[in-house]
């Protein structure tokens, strides 16, 4: 269903689809970007940042069982994943405080709304080799506690913290390259015995 680059392409996924709307919002589709906070300079035109933050195997989808590619082949079941992101905010050249605060709280709010009204994203949403029939990926927003989003926020050496959100996307499938070689059955035998009264 999806090779390696299954993880770009949920990034390049959630991407378009920020930028598809928030037109409003951020008019300059390259201001939405995917990149650390720690990476993000304060003359960059940068005014929403998206960063994968954590990527652990799906414990529920772990025992899929082998998948049949032809008659002969057997492929092992694909990995499925949980993707962690974090979404923050940047102002633009407002030197109001509370304005430019205003800024950044809207570009969150309406993160909030797509994520909220795209809770499923399918189909022709679906970037790359995602795009198939039936497959579908999850997007929820994920509680982060104050305190872990502040050893998070420790991680990008002099930037100062930033409101941010997470969300959960999930199940991402990284297909296995592995695979069996199976002889079909082609003759049985059967044996039979006779019981013979004394």
């Amino acid at each position: 269903m999806s090779d390696y680059r299954a993880i770009a392409d949920v990034g390049e996924t959630l991407i378009e689809l920020l930028r598809d709307n928030m037109k409003d919002l951020i008019p300059r589709r390259q201001s939405i970007v995917m990149a650390s906070p720690g990476e993000v300079e304060a003359n960059d035109d940068v005014r929403l940042s998206l960063f994968l933050y954590q990527v652990l195997e799906n414990i529920h989808l772990k025992n899929q069982e082998m998948q049949i590619r032809d008659p002969m082949t057997l492929t092992f079941p694909p990995i499925a994943l949980d993707l962690y992101y974090m979404f923050t905010s940047y102002p633009s050249g407002i030197q109001d405080i509370t304005e430019r605060t205003r800024e950044e709280h809207s570009i969150l709010g309406r993160t909030i709304q797509i994520i909220n009204d795209n809770s499923i994203l399918a189909g022709s949403v679906l970037k790359g080799n995602l795009n198939v029939n039936g497959y579908e990926l999850h997007i929820t927003l994920t509680p982060v506690s104050l305190d872990d989003m502040t050893k998070m926020w420790t991680t990008f050496p002099g930037k100062s913290f930033r409101s941010s959100i997470c969300c959960l996307v999930t199940p991402v499938l990284i297909d296995s390259g592995r695979e069996i070689t199976v002889q079909r059955v082609v003759s049985k035998e059967s044996g039979y015995n006779q019981i013979v009264p004394e």
